[in-house]
């Protein structure tokens, strides 16, 4: 069990640094030891605020070595973990907080100090009480320093057993109300195990931990595999610091999601043109020399194992980074499967755009609707207070429905993802169709940084685009003639019913803020669709619009 592995490591190795966290320039560094004797002083903390085994404690904050050893104390103490994005809303944050009757919160750096400032003051959470992280937020009932200092450090640590709840996930969701996915130590440990085994990550590697923690993929692929691994963990300060961070770790391991792989991509491309980018490195001597001195201001000069995960990624941008000596291996997984399920790894060019095969005791098969079906040890339990939710999510053998369409291509061996059971849309012409593929293939185009293709009784489909960085240092016409090219290669290989009539050319970016992505960065189809739609119902002949 996790604490058993954390007592391990600080037994064996106590002086090796496992947490290293930067803050104003400075970075302090937590040996296995410290991060084990801290985390027993918070759960003798809990213990003596009065909560109660099975007490749920949330965790709201960016990452950072105290929200690692909460984690921990909370579980030394037989509580439950409930993570929070520090993105998060008002409304959301109320959800949350209420459905699962949080009896405490850590409170760290937040995107949104106005949201849970007005929710803890709200009489409904008069009871909550609040820790500080030891960084500027809103104000708490103790500090960090306090709260360390209020008990002894707790003796007698829980044992839990293995179908005992350790944490429950809020789903961000791309719609509706956020459900709480229920996992237990269980899960947990195969997930996190199973993840460093398969991934092959050692007690040398070097991570990086700047996803969300409140996402599954964090916690199962970099919090998890680092305690069984017994590598070292490496934080980030701030946006603003990322890539001194990041050069800083010279990460052994890297994973990210495809809108930061982009985003980095396009920073590349806006310094040297695609064309004279792809020349030098096709070049024998000095190909090797360009690519290295991206790899290295990047950071990433000394990474084994590159990853994406969350999203399909464009195979165009995973060829680009092919060339730059970047085998970026495509994982897949959900939270109600404890993380990482599918995986290209060994990386294997054949396999660009797929998710590989399942990891090792994960079962997967294909329903006659084209479902993916899973099953494995670390499934989730149940969504919390929605049995019925929960029944109609297995079949009667026991594999979670989990709701992504897909195909395994014999040909190469490894199955693809096609799109989601709920995305697909139906047009005017009465026939469905599945709007991933599609937004993968206009990818291809690096001009476009975010693509929502849509079309809902309509008479042909309509991709909504964001551009890129690439495209600012080129006219509107320039523009549209790469767009229409594009539209045009794409459209010969498609069904008639699925060719796109139009890209239309979004004014501002998707965030977070905006409410038009997820904390994880996934695009939110239903707000999208209802910004763009009415924009987009009378369209005009142009292959290439522009929003006024």
């Amino acid at each position: 069990m996790p604490i058993d592995e954390l007592k391990h490591r600080s037994e064996q190795h106590p002086d090796k640094i496992y947490l290293r966290q930067p803050d104003n320039g400075q970075v302090q560094d937590y040996s296995w030891a410290q991060v084990y004797s801290t985390a027993t002083q918070l759960a003798g903390a809990l213990v003596h605020q009065g909560l109660k085994k099975g007490d749920r404690v949330a965790i709201i904050g960016k990452n950072c070595a105290e929200w690692f050893i909460a984690d921990w104390a909370i579980m030394m103490a037989g509580m439950i973990s409930v993570p929070i994005y520090p993105t998060v809303g008002r409304k959301t944050l109320a959800h949350i907080l209420n459905h699962s009757e949080v009896k405490l919160a850590f409170i760290g750096k937040l995107d949104n100090n106005h949201a849970l400032s007005e929710v803890v003051k709200n009489t409904a959470f008069s009871t909550l009480l609040t820790v500080a992280m030891p960084y500027p937020t809103v104000p708490c009932d103790f500090s960090w320093a306090n709260f360390l200092n209020v008990a002894p450090p707790l003796a007698d640590l829980h044992t839990p057993d293995d179908d005992e709840v350790m944490t429950i996930i809020y789903t961000s969701g791309s719609t509706g109300t956020p459900k709480g996915v229920v996992m237990s130590y269980e899960a947990y440990r195969y997930a996190s195990a199973q993840t460093q085994l398969s991934l092959g990550v050692l007690d040398s590697d070097r991570v990086i931990s700047y996803l969300p923690l409140a996402h599954i993929t964090e916690r199962g692929v970099i919090q998890g595999p680092s305690l069984y691994a017994g590598c070292t963990v490496y934080f980030v300060e701030s946006l603003a610091t990322f890539i001194e961070d990041l050069n800083r770790a010279q990460p052994t391991f890297f994973l990210s999601v495809p809108r930061l792989w982009n985003k980095f991509l396009a920073n590349i491309h806006a310094r040297l043109s695609p064309k004279k980018l792809s020349f030098l490195l096709s070049l024998p001597i000095v190909g090797n020399v360009v690519a290295q001195k991206i790899r290295r201001t990047l950071g990433l000069d000394k990474v084994r194992v590159f990853g994406s995960g969350s999203a399909p990624i464009s195979p165009e941008i995973l060829r680009w980074y092919k060339k730059l000596g970047m085998n970026i291996s495509e994982g897949w997984g959900m939270t109600e499967t404890g993380g990482l399920s599918c995986c290209n790894l060994p990386f294997n060019e054949l396999h660009i755009g797929s998710i590989g095969n399942p990891i090792e005791g994960t079962e997967i098969k294909l329903s006659k609707q084209g479902e993916i079906l899973i099953r494995c040890p670390g499934l989730f339990q149940e969504y919390y207070q929605d049995p019925e939710l929960t029944e109609a999510s297995f079949t009667e053998d026991g594999f979670f429905c989990t709701g992504d369409k897909g195909t395994f291509n014999s040909e190469i061996g490894a199955y693809q993802i096609t799109g989601r059971v709920k995305e697909l849309f139906k047009t005017e012409k009465g026939k469905y169709v599945a709007p991933v593929p599609l937004e993968s293939r206009l990818g291809e185009n690096e001009l476009l940084e975010q693509i929502c293709v849509m079309g809902t009784l309509m008479p042909q489909p309509v991709a909504v685009v964001v551009l890129s960085e690439t495209s600012s240092k080129m006219s509107n016409s320039a523009i549209e003639l790469s767009l229409s090219a594009t539209l045009e290669k794409i459209n010969r290989r498609l069904e008639a019913h699925e060719k796109i009539a139009q890209i239309f050319v979004a004014k501002d970016e998707w965030t977070i803020e905006n409410d038009l992505l997820t904390p994880t960065l996934k695009i939110k189809r239903a707000d999208i669709e209802e910004r763009y739609l009415p924009l987009i119902a009378n369209l005009s002949e142009k292959k290439v619009a522009w929003e006024q």
